[in-house]
């Protein structure tokens, strides 16, 4: 039996312990938040917070998760008020809205590393998600707004 911690709640999963922890989020948990985008951890769709790292759910297996700390989008921040998630909704980031539970997991494990990170770092950080809608200017700005506390 796997034992993980998602969002702060225990875990325990007696199935495969291969499963993609993206299809234990969705399937088993009912997170549905995290997306499944290419399968292939291209995309960043799937982004989670791993242990405070950014993580594609998609080639992480339920089992190399298992005692570490999982954060999903609907984790983030109780009532959606992590700064970075505010900043989103300020600059009113996405339009078709399907990368972005990815992309503000990928800005908010940035932002645990790098409290303060400058445009270059912000543009290196964020390069791994795709936005299929072109929204990298505002993903960056909102990033940099959320760096500083909004």
């Amino acid at each position: 039996m796997v034992k993980l911690k998602i969002n702060g709640q225990e875990r325990n999963w007696d199935g495969d312990p291969d499963l993609p922890l993206l299809w234990f989020l969705r399937d088993e948990a009912g997170l549905i938040g995290t997306k499944y985008g290419c399968g292939q951890a291209l995309c960043g769709a799937c982004t989670v917070i791993v242990d405070k790292q950014a993580v594609r759910a998609c080639i992480t297996s339920v089992s190399d998760a298992a005692g570490r700390e999982v954060t999903t989008i609907e984790g983030l921040h109780p009532t959606g008020d992590h700064a970075v998630q505010k900043a989103w909704r300020q600059l009113n980031v996405p339009q078709c809205g399907y990368c972005q539970a990815g992309q503000i997991m990928q800005a908010a494990a940035l932002l645990i590393e790098n409290p303060k990170p400058n445009h270059d770092q912000i543009r290196e950080a964020m390069a791994g998600n795709i936005c299929r809608c072109g929204c990298y200017q505002r993903i960056e700005n909102a990033v940099h707004l959320a760096s500083t506390g909004v």
